[in-house]
């Protein structure tokens, strides 16, 4: 990497904690609270806020879609203003909305805020079926279509010349050679790991590309969002269960060489192992990207918390450190789940040879 290319990324991390800083600094000293702090920037929102100019928020609008029993509400997040600790109502279609806490509500008929019980759960509102464009979602968009804008290149170029190919398009030439030779033949195997190619390629740089986007700031943290790690990880479960071979079912429900008995016991724990495998996939790939996030907020949050200048000399180093290794994280987390689908596939596909 050369001098030039260091500077800007060291750069894009500087922007980083300046917007972290100026968002911490909003808070009022007495009333920080370093738990909320966290968890506000770490989990999804209806609108995508960048940065702050002066007084203005430079936030991106997103729609708001939901379904109730009474029909289709659909409206952009700038109509919700902000999230405020008794939410904000949105009235559309006869019905009233609240965002509360980054979460719609729909009050009951004739109700005008929420109300709290004592488990501190809002007891007269419903929430809806919620099909909004969130900041994940957009950044899930944003993520395809810098794929979309690579890889048709790298394709186009082989259709047109038998020649190696420069710049761009030769390291990603490389990382596909690397996902084929050193993840998909060595656990799928030479008969069967072109099949599952398409899927382990579009993982892996799915996973690579939305971790670094992640990185940048005021980018959003999708891999750290377990409903994004659930799908991914439910994908390579159905790939598992209709790609089995018999051998494989037989292994797990009626164990060959094994005395009945045994087979008995063993057949619903390996039942159990079956679902527990992409449960360890999506397990994985969500508390890594979230803890990398949440171990930076804490070190700047400290600032906060000790009220003391002088510890920005040794938490902003360390949380740049941090930042740092994100970036080999961001790589290392998707090649695990790639190497692990790639694994567990293999498993599932691999012929036993009887004598």
């Amino acid at each position: 990497m050369s001098t030039k290319s260091i500077s800007k990324l060291f750069l894009i991390f500087v922007l980083f904690f300046v917007q972290n800083l100026k968002a911490f600094t909003q808070e009022e000293g007495s009333d920080f609270n370093p738990t909320d702090m966290i968890m506000h920037h770490i989990q999804d929102s209806y609108d995508w806020h960048f940065f702050d100019l002066g007084e203005t928020s430079v936030t991106l609008s997103l729609p708001v879609i939901l379904k109730t029993d009474q029909g289709w509400i659909t409206f952009m997040s700038s109509a919700f203003h902000h999230d405020s600790e008794g939410g904000v109502v949105v009235e559309k279609e006869g019905q009233r909305v609240v965002n509360y806490h980054e979460k719609a509500y729909v009050l009951n008929e004739g109700e005008t805020a929420l109300e709290f019980g004592e488990d501190h759960y809002p007891n007269n509102a419903v929430r809806p079926l919620d099909l909004s464009i969130t900041k994940n979602v957009a950044s899930i968009f944003l993520s395809v279509i810098v794929l979309l804008l690579l890889f048709p290149r790298l394709a186009s170029h082989y259709k047109k010349s038998d020649k190696a190919p420069k710049g761009l398009n030769n390291a990603l030439e490389t990382l596909v050679i690397f996902v084929r030779d050193d993840i998909a033949r060595p656990q799928i195997g030479e008969k069967k790991f072109m099949k599952f190619m398409p899927f382990l390629l579009t993982v892996f740089f799915f996973i690579w590309v939305t971790n670094l986007l992640g990185l940048l700031p005021g980018a959003a943290n999708v891999t750290g969002s377990i409903s994004v790690t659930v799908a991914l990880g439910l994908i390579t479960l159905l790939l598992m269960i209709f790609n089995g071979t018999k051998d494989y079912w037989k292994h797990i429900f009626w164990m060959p060489g094994v005395p009945v008995p045994v087979r008995i016991l063993l057949a619903p724990i390996e039942l159990v192992g079956l679902f527990i495998k992409p449960i360890a996939l999506m397990i994985r790939l969500f508390a890594n990207i979230t803890a990398g996030h949440i171990i930076i907020l804490s070190l700047i949050g400290l600032i906060f918390i000790l009220s003391s200048a002088g510890v920005a000399f040794i938490s902003v180093p360390f949380a740049l450190f941090i930042s740092v290794l994100e970036l080999l994280v961001a790589f290392l987390q998707a090649f695990i789940f790639t190497m692990l689908s790639a694994l567990f596939i293999g498993m599932a596909v691999e012929e036993h040879e009887h004598h």
